[in-house]
């Protein structure tokens, strides 16, 4: 299959309404609890509806908050970002009722877009277990020979058809949508970083292990 490249202004777009996608939920019902304080004067249902907004506005900030770190230039100057700040917001966006983010790497500064490829493979891993499960996060190595290695683990994990090439920059449509920027901008930020990611898939587990270019696990 051939590597498909987009336009700078496309991938933006593309982008965009992924960001989009994922905020307009919470943001719906911030709007949708609004209107039930200005309409409705019982105290029970305006407790739930004051709860609803809380709870959408917490969600709503955490998904931006991921965004600006995994997509953005999360506002900082520097060539690093410190991964305690990663984990941070990774844990914002996991789902905690049915997921357990294990984070096993000592808090560190590394390379930006390092960081950036490491929550958006984390992003891939939440998708490939449904229902649940433990998603551990493993950095190995310093610099230039950073790795990292993220695995999914839970009842029916599995990965979405197409993901794979998507990463891989080959998609086997040879278009990117919407629907797919995400795990494309995996693939792009890894070769942006002069890394390769393997993804392993076995029986309820599915590992994505980054390393630089040419080097072998």
């Amino acid at each position: 299959m051939t590597m498909v490249a987009l336009a700078p202004m496309d991938l933006a777009a593309l982008l965009c309404s992924r960001i989009c996608h994922d905020v307009i939920s919470p943001v719906g019902a911030i709007v949708n609890g609004l209107e039930v304080l200005e309409d409705e004067k019982d105290p029970e249902m305006r407790a739930v509806a004051t709860e609803l907004i809380k709870k959408s506005a917490a969600a709503a900030s955490a998904r931006l908050q991921f965004c600006r770190l995994a997509f953005g230039a999360a506002g900082s100057l520097g060539a690093t970002i410190d991964t305690g700040d990663a984990e941070t917001v990774m844990r914002g966006v996991i789902p905690a009722d049915r997921t357990t983010l294990a984070w096993n790497p000592p808090r560190r500064f590394a390379a930006k877009n390092k960081v950036k490829l490491l929550l958006n493979l984390c992003l891939i891993a939440q998708t490939a277990i449904p229902r649940g499960g433990v998603i551990s996060v493993d950095l190995s190595g310093q610099d230039e020979s950073l790795t990292l290695r993220v695995a999914a683990k839970g009842p029916n994990a599995r990965l979405a058809s197409g993901i794979a090439d998507l990463v891989a920059g080959r998609p086997e449509s040879g278009a990117v949508d919407a629907h797919s920027i995400q795990p494309y901008f995996t693939g792009l930020t890894a070769r942006e970083c002069g890394m390769e990611v393997a993804i392993t898939v076995a029986a309820e587990s599915v590992t994505f292990e980054a390393r630089p270019t040419g080097v072998k696990a």
